[in-house]
Order: structure tokens, then C-alpha cells, then sequence
């Protein structure tokens, strides 16, 4: 079968996390993504555990089905190289500040000279007519940002902190090819080509916010801003006889089964703080702080076989050693191994989505710094010998096994 993204072709200019996360999700789907690398490569080859130099965990669970073209885009021929790539590629995306971009020598109106129809992406830090335009962008800087550190401080009264994953960065990539995906399908309507931006801070604020707004949607307000349930000290994993168990009785009929099952009904029917659901949610970390004291009488295992029998949603709170060793994801086939030309054995993830059609496929292993340098300028029109004067003037480096 064919994929879906197949004879789409993407400049890969981004490095670490954000825009590599986003053009591994368009590789799954078939994409020919051209991972652009400084010749030094992308920093997170680096960084954490590796078999090799520049072939790190972190590396390899990100760069799956692309191709490293190894190139110096500050010296004119690198530049030119890639321009001349340009030529035939639907999406350039990167993910320096386009000021840098500029320099290069790579903004939209180059680029676009050469391709009228190229999606032009950039995945930034801050929208380019805001204060914030010319800072820095992190995954933890944009989570300040956007106060979700401050609401650990909020809802619990403990010290302001970072969600300990760089979620900022994965749902950026989430939006990021969302945005690929949109720009192409408007290429499809129109023939043209277009830039598009997309800024990490605007774009998380609107998740922020999007639950967190509340009254305040409303000129002149409603109310005060803020998701009841979520901010709760309470809404936490509850304490059992062994462990913990995240639970979720929802309804009132669940709440009631819930009190009723463990012969304590008494503590809920009746009371007018739960007597409908708009006083129920205006005290809900009182609900979570009774369930807390009960739950504490059952181990965990007692808990889930309970829970499912009074159709009440559970789940055990796994460690990360428990999520690797997943039933579920083993009967899914998520993990399996493969090959890699220089790094033996690995263990891959597979993509998440399922498709009839048009399956998703994780494709080739990560590659190698400029594994396909001279293989993609060949295509571009290069010649042998014009690959190996630029590989002697180190404007590009190709990999040898």
C-alpha cells in the first residue's frame, strides 16, 4: 500500500525536539524528510546514553525515517545547495529565529523565488510582532510562560514546577505538523505556496487557556478564571493499602456507587454540598479528600476489580519501568526491534495511529551525520565529482559505514 504522505518532500532545518518531533510524525507518514545538520550535527545527538558518538537514545527516538544531509549553510555553496533543493521540496520548515534565517540568506522570499510553491514553516518561539519576539523559546521557559508552573503552586501550595517530560515541546510538534498538514492541503486548493508561522507561546497559551479561561470568556466576566476539577489539591492519585490508583467517578449514579459499595452512602446522599452538579463541582477537593480516606482500605488490585464493577474508570499509577513492560503495548505490538547499520539492536516504538488505508510505517532506523549527503545532492542534479569537491571543502560531510 501507499502511504499517505508519499512523494512529499520536507526540508528538515529544525533541531532538538519541537520541529524533529513534528517531521518524524510526517515521516511515519510517508514523508521523504531531509534532516538539514550543521556538520557538527543536531545537538541532541549528544546527549545521554549511545552505543556510538552522535547517536544517542534521544537521537534515534526522534529522527526515525529521515535522511541527515550534512551541510555548512553559511558558506555560499552550502547556501546554494540548498536552494537548490528547494527547488523541488513541498515543505521547508525550521525552527531558528528568522532573523537567522535571514542571514542564511533562507527567508521566504528566497526560498519562494526558487519554489513559488513551497509551504514555508517556522516553528518559533514567539509571534514576530510581540515583545517576546526576539527572546529565547524553551521547553521550560514556555511552560513559565504560560503559568504551568504556577499552577502547581496555584492548586497544591507547593513550589512553582516543570511538568517533568518536555510536553511544551511534543504538543508543539503535534501543532506544528498539524500546520504542514493544513498548509499542503491549501497548496492542493490553490497551487500556491505560503509562510507560515507557528509560535510555541501563542500556541500553548491557547491550551492554557482554553480550560483555564472560564469566566472570563464573558465581557464583562462571569465569573473568575480557572477549571474547578483540575485546580483541587485533592485531584491527585489516591493512597490504597499498597500503592495508589487513579480513579475518576464522575457522574452522581458513580459518586453514589462509589460511597455505596464500601457502606458509607451516608457521607454523600443528602449532602447539599454534592446535591447537584454545580455544587458538586464547587466541591469537588472535598469529594477527592473523603475518597482519599477510603481508598487507603484496599490495595490497588482490590480497588481496580471494584472500580470496573461499578463502571467507574481506573487505572493503576504505573511507573515508567511499568509502561515499558505494558501488556496492552506489547498485545498492540508497539515495541519491536530493529537493525541499525551502526548501532546493532535497538528497540523502536511504533507510530501510535492506526490506519486501513494508508498504514503508518516507522521506516528507516535514525541516520547517521550526513548518511545521505552525497545521495541527496546526487538527486538535486549534483554530480559525483561535484559531491566530492564539496565534501574536500568540508561544506558538506558524508557518513561511511
Amino acid at each position: 500500500m501507499t502511504s499517505a504522505l508519499e512523494g512529499i518532500r520536507i526540508l528538515d532545518l529544525t533541531t532538538v525536539l519541537m520541529g524533529p518531533s513534528a517531521t518524524q510524525i510526517l515521516a511515519d507518514m510517508g514523508a521523504d524528510v531531509i534532516k538539514v545538520e550543521a556538520p557538527d550535527g543536531d545537538g541532541t545527538r549528544k546527549s545521554g546514553y549511545a552505543r556510538t558518538p552522535g547517536m544517542s537514545a534521544w537521537f534515534l527516538n526522534l529522527n526515525r525515517g529521515k535522511r541527515s544531509l550534512a551541510i555548512d549553510l553559511k558558506a555560499p555553496e552550502g547556501r546554494a545547495a540548498l536552494l537548490r533543493l528547494a527547488e523541488a521540496v513541498d515543505v521547508l520548515l525550521y525552527n531558528i529565529r528568522p532573523a537567522a534565517m535571514d542571514r542564511l540568506g533562507l527567508s521566504y522570499e528566497a526560498v519562494s523565488a526558487v519554489n513559488p510553491k513551497v509551504v514555508y514553516v517556522g516553528a518559533l518561539g514567539f509571534g514576530r510582532d510581540g515583545a517576546y519576539s526576539n527572546l529565547p523559546a524553551y521547553d521550560d521557559l514556555i511552560q513559565a510562560a504560560t503559568g504551568m508552573p504556577w499552577l502547581y503552586h496555584f492548586a497544591g501550595g507547593e513550589e512553582p514546577r516543570f511538568v517533568p517530560t518536555p510536553i511544551v515541546d511534543r504538543l508543539m510538534g503535534a501543532h506544528v505538523a498539524m500546520n504542514v498538514l493544513g498548509g499542503l492541503q491549501a497548496r492542493t486548493r490553490t497551487g500556491r505556496g505560503q509562510q507560515i508561522d507557528v509560535p510555541m507561546f501563542e500556541t500553548m497559551a491557547s491550551v492554557m487557556l482554553g480550560d483555564q479561561l472560564s469566566g472570563m470568556t464573558f465581557d464583562p466576566p462571569l465569573g473568575p478564571w480557572g477549571y474547578k476539577r483540575m485546580l483541587a489539591p485533592a485531584r491527585k492519585p489516591y493512597p490504597t493499602k499498597d500503592g495508589f490508583v487513579a480513579a475518576l467517578p464522575y457522574r452522581d449514579e458513580q459518586w453514589k456507587a462509589f460511597f455505596g459499595a464500601v457502606g458509607k452512602l451516608y457521607l454523600y446522599e443528602g449532602d447539599p454540598r454534592f446535591a447537584t452538579d454545580a455544587a458538586r463541582l464547587e466541591n469537588v477537593n472535598d469529594l477527592y479528600v473523603m475518597a482519599a480516606k477510603i481508598t487507603v482500605e484496599r490495595t490497588t488490585a482490590e480497588w481496580l476489580v471494584l472500580f470496573k464493577e461499578l463502571d467507574i474508570a481506573a487505572m493503576p499509577v504505573n511507573s515508567i519501568e511499568d509502561v515499558i513492560g505494558s501488556r496492552h503495548l506489547e498485545d498492540v505490538g508497539f515495541f519491536h526491534t530493529v537493525e541499525h547499520p551502526s548501532e546493532g539492536t535497538l528497540r523502536q516504538m511504533r507510530p501510535a495511529a492506526t490506519w486501513s488505508g494508508t498504514p503508518l510505517a516507522a521506516g528507516r532506523p535514525a541516520p547517521n551525520l550526513g548518511e545521505h549527503s552525497s545521495e541527496v545532492l546526487r538527486e538535486a542534479g549534483y554530480t559525483a565529482d561535484e559531491v566530492a569537491s564539496l565534501v574536500e571543502r568540508n561544506v558538506i560531510r558524508q557518513w561511511r559505514p
